[in-house]
Protein backbone atom coordinates (compact mmCIF):
# COMPACT_ATOMS: atom_id res chain seq x y z
CA UNK A 1 0.00 0.00 0.00
CA UNK A 2 0.94 3.53 0.16
CA UNK A 3 3.13 5.88 1.86
CA UNK A 4 1.99 6.11 4.06
CA UNK A 5 2.78 9.13 5.93
CA UNK A 6 0.74 10.16 8.85
CA UNK A 7 -1.63 12.49 10.33
CA UNK A 8 -3.36 14.00 13.21
CA UNK A 9 -5.28 16.93 11.93
CA UNK A 10 -5.40 20.24 13.66
CA UNK A 11 -7.88 22.14 11.51
CA UNK A 12 -9.98 20.91 8.61
CA UNK A 13 -12.01 22.91 6.14
CA UNK A 14 -15.23 24.54 7.33
CA UNK A 15 -18.08 22.10 7.67
CA UNK A 16 -15.82 19.03 7.97
CA UNK A 17 -14.32 17.15 10.87
CA UNK A 18 -11.73 18.47 13.27
CA UNK A 19 -8.85 16.28 14.37
CA UNK A 20 -6.41 16.63 17.22
CA UNK A 21 -3.76 14.40 18.78
CA UNK A 22 -5.47 11.48 20.42
CA UNK A 23 -8.79 12.09 18.67
CA UNK A 24 -10.66 9.61 16.51
CA UNK A 25 -13.23 9.85 13.79
CA UNK A 26 -16.81 9.60 15.04
CA UNK A 27 -17.98 6.02 15.35
CA UNK A 28 -21.52 4.81 14.81
CA UNK A 29 -23.93 6.46 17.15
CA UNK A 30 -25.18 4.39 20.10
CA UNK A 31 -28.63 5.70 19.18
CA UNK A 32 -28.74 2.91 16.59
CA UNK A 33 -28.96 0.35 19.36
CA UNK A 34 -31.68 2.22 21.22
CA UNK A 35 -33.64 2.49 17.98
CA UNK A 36 -33.70 -1.29 17.73
CA UNK A 37 -30.95 -1.48 15.07
CA UNK A 38 -27.83 -3.44 15.96
CA UNK A 39 -24.70 -1.32 15.42
CA UNK A 40 -22.22 -2.60 12.87
CA UNK A 41 -19.29 -4.55 14.33
CA UNK A 42 -16.30 -3.53 12.23
CA UNK A 43 -13.83 -6.06 13.63
CA UNK A 44 -13.90 -8.16 10.47
CA UNK A 45 -14.12 -5.35 7.92
CA UNK A 46 -10.62 -6.13 6.60
CA UNK A 47 -11.27 -9.88 6.25
CA UNK A 48 -11.59 -9.42 2.50
CA UNK A 49 -7.79 -8.91 2.33
CA UNK A 50 -6.77 -12.08 4.15
CA UNK A 51 -4.67 -14.32 1.94
CA UNK A 52 -2.17 -13.91 -0.89
CA UNK A 53 -2.49 -11.51 -3.82
CA UNK A 54 -0.83 -10.32 -6.97
CA UNK A 55 -0.89 -6.54 -7.01
CA UNK A 56 -0.39 -3.75 -9.52
CA UNK A 57 0.60 -0.32 -8.23
CA UNK A 58 0.47 2.97 -10.07
CA UNK A 59 2.37 5.70 -8.21
CA UNK A 60 2.49 9.40 -9.06
CA UNK A 61 5.95 10.96 -8.96
CA UNK A 62 6.29 14.39 -7.30
CA UNK A 63 2.75 14.70 -5.90
CA UNK A 64 1.18 18.13 -5.42
CA UNK A 65 3.53 19.72 -7.96
CA UNK A 66 1.27 19.49 -11.01
CA UNK A 67 3.21 16.50 -12.29
CA UNK A 68 1.29 13.75 -14.06
CA UNK A 69 4.22 11.35 -14.33
CA UNK A 70 3.47 7.89 -13.00
CA UNK A 71 5.52 4.75 -12.32
CA UNK A 72 4.06 1.24 -12.59
CA UNK A 73 4.94 -1.54 -10.12
CA UNK A 74 4.00 -5.20 -9.85
CA UNK A 75 4.41 -7.54 -6.94
CA UNK A 76 2.72 -9.45 -4.15
CA UNK A 77 0.77 -8.83 -0.96
CA UNK A 78 0.18 -11.29 1.87
CA UNK A 79 -2.30 -10.46 4.65
CA UNK A 80 -2.68 -12.42 7.90
CA UNK A 81 -5.11 -11.95 10.79
CA UNK A 82 -3.96 -11.85 14.41
CA UNK A 83 -5.80 -11.49 17.73
CA UNK A 84 -8.73 -13.48 16.33
CA UNK A 85 -9.40 -10.80 13.74
CA UNK A 86 -8.76 -7.80 15.99
CA UNK A 87 -5.68 -6.91 13.97
CA UNK A 88 -4.11 -7.67 10.61
CA UNK A 89 -0.58 -7.63 9.22
CA UNK A 90 0.16 -7.07 5.54
CA UNK A 91 3.46 -7.69 3.74
CA UNK A 92 3.74 -5.47 0.66
CA UNK A 93 6.48 -6.07 -1.94
CA UNK A 94 6.49 -4.49 -5.41
CA UNK A 95 9.12 -3.72 -8.04
CA UNK A 96 9.45 -1.57 -11.13
CA UNK A 97 12.04 -3.40 -13.22
CA UNK A 98 12.07 -0.67 -15.85
CA UNK A 99 12.97 2.00 -13.31
CA UNK A 100 14.93 -0.24 -10.91
CA UNK A 101 12.64 0.77 -8.04
CA UNK A 102 11.50 -1.40 -5.15
CA UNK A 103 9.00 -0.85 -2.35
CA UNK A 104 8.98 -3.23 0.59
CA UNK A 105 6.55 -2.32 3.32
CA UNK A 106 4.54 -3.64 6.23
CA UNK A 107 1.04 -2.46 7.15
CA UNK A 108 -0.30 -3.09 10.66
CA UNK A 109 -4.03 -2.61 11.13
CA UNK A 110 -5.43 -2.47 14.66
CA UNK A 111 -9.13 -2.49 15.55
CA UNK A 112 -10.51 -0.51 18.49
CA UNK A 113 -13.72 -2.26 19.67
CA UNK A 114 -14.83 0.78 21.67
CA UNK A 115 -14.65 3.32 18.85
CA UNK A 116 -15.29 0.66 16.16
CA UNK A 117 -12.44 2.16 14.16
CA UNK A 118 -9.21 0.94 12.62
CA UNK A 119 -5.76 2.48 13.02
CA UNK A 120 -3.32 1.75 10.19
CA UNK A 121 0.44 1.98 10.67
CA UNK A 122 2.98 1.70 7.86
CA UNK A 123 6.57 0.50 8.17
CA UNK A 124 9.19 0.98 5.46
CA UNK A 125 12.06 -1.45 5.00
CA UNK A 126 14.17 1.32 3.46
CA UNK A 127 14.49 3.14 6.79
CA UNK A 128 13.40 0.43 9.23
CA UNK A 129 10.87 2.62 11.03
CA UNK A 130 7.14 2.57 11.69
CA UNK A 131 4.81 5.56 11.49
CA UNK A 132 4.52 7.39 14.79
CA UNK A 133 0.79 8.02 14.35
CA UNK A 134 -1.79 6.10 12.31
CA UNK A 135 -4.38 6.69 9.67
CA UNK A 136 -7.71 6.34 11.49
CA UNK A 137 -11.12 5.52 10.07
CA UNK A 138 -13.76 2.91 9.37
CA UNK A 139 -15.93 1.26 6.74
CA UNK A 140 -19.42 2.35 5.84
CA UNK A 141 -21.58 0.89 3.06
CA UNK A 142 -18.65 -1.07 1.65
CA UNK A 143 -16.25 1.88 1.50
CA UNK A 144 -13.41 2.46 3.95
CA UNK A 145 -11.95 5.93 4.57
CA UNK A 146 -8.94 6.61 6.80
CA UNK A 147 -7.37 10.00 7.47
CA UNK A 148 -4.02 11.26 8.70
CA UNK A 149 -1.51 14.12 8.45
CA UNK A 150 2.11 14.46 7.35
CA UNK A 151 4.52 16.93 5.79
CA UNK A 152 5.63 17.10 2.17
CA UNK A 153 8.55 19.36 1.21
CA UNK A 154 8.21 21.06 4.57
CA UNK A 155 4.49 21.77 4.23
CA UNK A 156 1.69 20.18 6.26
CA UNK A 157 -0.63 18.01 4.19
CA UNK A 158 -3.65 15.79 4.79
CA UNK A 159 -3.67 12.15 3.72
CA UNK A 160 -6.63 9.97 2.86
CA UNK A 161 -6.80 6.21 2.30
CA UNK A 162 -9.86 4.80 0.49
CA UNK A 163 -10.75 1.13 0.08
CA UNK A 164 -13.52 0.24 -2.40
CA UNK A 165 -14.78 -2.77 -4.39
CA UNK A 166 -14.16 -4.83 -1.27
CA UNK A 167 -16.74 -7.49 -2.16
CA UNK A 168 -15.32 -8.02 -5.65
CA UNK A 169 -12.45 -10.23 -6.80
CA UNK A 170 -10.33 -7.09 -7.32
CA UNK A 171 -10.32 -4.74 -4.30
CA UNK A 172 -9.19 -1.20 -5.07
CA UNK A 173 -7.09 1.16 -2.94
CA UNK A 174 -6.28 4.86 -3.37
CA UNK A 175 -4.09 7.24 -1.44
CA UNK A 176 -4.61 10.99 -1.88
CA UNK A 177 -2.94 14.14 -0.57
CA UNK A 178 -4.54 17.49 0.17
CA UNK A 179 -2.64 20.75 0.61
CA UNK A 180 -5.72 22.91 1.21
CA UNK A 181 -7.22 21.47 4.37
CA UNK A 182 -9.17 18.73 2.62
CA UNK A 183 -11.04 20.92 0.10
CA UNK A 184 -9.41 19.14 -2.83
CA UNK A 185 -7.55 15.84 -3.08
CA UNK A 186 -4.93 14.59 -5.55
CA UNK A 187 -4.59 10.82 -5.95
CA UNK A 188 -0.97 9.65 -5.95
CA UNK A 189 -1.15 5.90 -5.26
CA UNK A 190 -3.49 3.36 -6.89
CA UNK A 191 -3.52 -0.39 -6.39
CA UNK A 192 -5.59 -3.20 -7.84
CA UNK A 193 -5.05 -6.79 -6.85
CA UNK A 194 -6.14 -10.31 -7.74
CA UNK A 195 -6.16 -13.24 -5.36
CA UNK A 196 -3.53 -15.95 -5.81
CA UNK A 197 -5.05 -19.37 -6.52
CA UNK A 198 -4.16 -22.44 -4.51
CA UNK A 199 -2.58 -25.45 -6.15
CA UNK A 200 -5.05 -26.96 -8.58
CA UNK A 201 -6.51 -23.64 -9.65
CA UNK A 202 -8.99 -23.15 -6.82
CA UNK A 203 -9.32 -19.55 -5.75
CA UNK A 204 -8.60 -19.02 -2.09
CA UNK A 205 -11.44 -17.30 -0.26
CA UNK A 206 -11.02 -15.40 3.00
CA UNK A 207 -12.30 -17.01 6.18
CA UNK A 208 -15.68 -15.89 7.44
CA UNK A 209 -16.04 -13.94 10.65
CA UNK A 210 -17.06 -17.15 12.43
CA UNK A 211 -13.97 -18.98 11.26
CA UNK A 212 -11.45 -16.37 12.36
CA UNK A 213 -10.15 -18.55 15.18
CA UNK A 214 -8.81 -21.11 12.70
CA UNK A 215 -5.02 -21.07 12.32
CA UNK A 216 -3.80 -19.67 9.00
CA UNK A 217 -0.41 -20.82 7.66
CA UNK A 218 2.36 -18.27 7.81
CA UNK A 219 2.73 -18.67 4.04
CA UNK A 220 -0.83 -19.20 2.81
CA UNK A 221 0.29 -19.42 -0.82
CA UNK A 222 2.65 -22.34 -0.18
CA UNK A 223 0.28 -25.15 -1.12
CA UNK A 224 1.80 -28.60 -0.79
CA UNK A 225 4.05 -27.74 2.14
CA UNK A 226 3.41 -29.19 5.60
CA UNK A 227 1.26 -26.86 7.73
CA UNK A 228 3.20 -24.46 9.89
CA UNK A 229 2.13 -22.71 13.03
CA UNK A 230 0.85 -19.16 12.58
CA UNK A 231 3.37 -16.50 13.41
CA UNK A 232 1.80 -13.83 15.59
CA UNK A 233 2.94 -10.26 15.84
CA UNK A 234 2.21 -8.37 19.05
CA UNK A 235 2.28 -4.59 19.13
CA UNK A 236 2.13 -3.38 22.77
CA UNK A 237 -0.69 -0.87 23.12
CA UNK A 238 1.27 1.17 25.68
CA UNK A 239 4.17 1.48 23.23
CA UNK A 240 1.87 2.72 20.48
CA UNK A 241 0.06 5.14 22.80
CA UNK A 242 3.34 6.73 23.89
CA UNK A 243 4.76 7.20 20.40
CA UNK A 244 5.80 10.81 19.77
CA UNK A 245 3.68 12.61 17.20
CA UNK A 246 6.15 14.06 14.73
CA UNK A 247 5.90 14.89 11.01
CA UNK A 248 7.20 12.20 8.71
CA UNK A 249 8.40 12.60 5.15
CA UNK A 250 6.00 11.35 2.50
CA UNK A 251 6.71 7.76 1.60
CA UNK A 252 9.53 7.26 -0.85
CA UNK A 253 11.87 4.42 -1.55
Amino acid sequence: MARRGRMRLGVFAAGTLLFAPGSVLPAESPAAATAGVSPHDGQHDFDFLIGSWKIHLKRRLRPLTGSNEWVQFDGTVVCRPIWNGGAEVEEFNVDSAENNLHIHGLAIRLFNPKSQQWSIYWANRANGTIDSSPQVGQFKNGRGEFYGQDTLDGKAIYIRFVWSNITSAAPHFEQSYSADGGNTWEVNWLTDQTRVSDQGGATRTPPTARAQSAAIPFRPADAGRPPVAPRLISVPSAWIANMPIAPLAAFSE
